[in-house]
């Protein structure tokens, strides 16, 4: 089974950066493999905090991970910087699949492509409910064509 081809920077349509810590390595000298899952949320929430106005975590709709996976296709390591890139796959009436891409500093190819859905919810009974329309609009932006 052949791997997919590794994303580029120009697949995603924000980038942030993650300063990884000391204890995120492994004794292979590498970002552990379930680290990167820590930065694939990390990324997806620091957006949704910064840009897409839900009042994380105390607001009336909160996102509920129902879906993640990563392909790997190279190594991360301390103390080089992570950068990250989101976009968003698949927008349904209360769910959202990210794509996150992790990148080694400046790298142009991805260092791991992940995917991670939420199902947006209400905050009390945790039933599906509608996308807010202002997170919906800040959502649609990160739409790659």
């Amino acid at each position: 089974m052949s791997k997919p081809p590794r994303p580029l920077r120009s697949d995603y349509r924000h980038m942030s950066a993650i300063t990884p810590r000391w204890r995120d390595n492994d004794v292979y000298a590498h970002v552990n493999n379930a680290v990167f899952f820590e930065y694939v949320d990390t990324a997806v929430n620091g957006w949704i905090i910064e840009y897409g106005g839900l009042a994380v975590p105390h607001g009336p709709v909160v996102g509920l991970v129902v879906h993640s996976e990563c392909q790997f296709f190279a190594a991360l390591r301390f103390p080089r910087p992570v950068h990250t890139g989101l976009r968003v796959d698949r927008l349904g009436s209360s769910s959202v699949t990210y794509g996150v891409g992790l990148f080694d500093g400046d790298a142009e190819e991805a260092a791991a492509a992940a995917a991670f859905t939420h199902v947006y919810v209400d905050a009390q009974t945790h039933r599906p409910v509608p996308i807010p329309d202002m997170f919906r609009h800040a959502l649609e932006g990160l739409r790659i064509g």
